[in-house]
């Protein structure tokens, strides 16, 4: 993994935490738009477009991934997908 300085953060070109490792969970409906995972060395994760790999990566804490999935599950991101 090439990083800044070692330093992983928020909006780093995906690149730069290396082409292993990334997974696809969520896929768009032509399997060509997908958000694409990493589990990161401490713990955290980072997610990036599929079709912009080398574009910024978004950096959560476990809490913080669990905490949206909560509130997907209650409901509380229906209005993203409502088009």
């Amino acid at each position: 993994m090439t990083t800044i300085d070692g330093h992983v953060y928020n909006g780093m070109p995906a690149s730069d935490l290396g082409d292993h490792g990334w997974e696809s969970p969520w896929s768009g409906p032509n399997g060509g738009q997908c958000v694409q995972t990493k589990q990161l060395a401490d713990g955290r994760v980072a997610l990036r477009q599929s079709t912009d790999p080398a574009g910024p990566a978004l950096i959560y804490t476990p809490e913080e991934i669990a905490a949206f999935l909560a509130g997907v599950k209650r409901g509380l991101a229906d209005h993203l997908a409502a088009g």
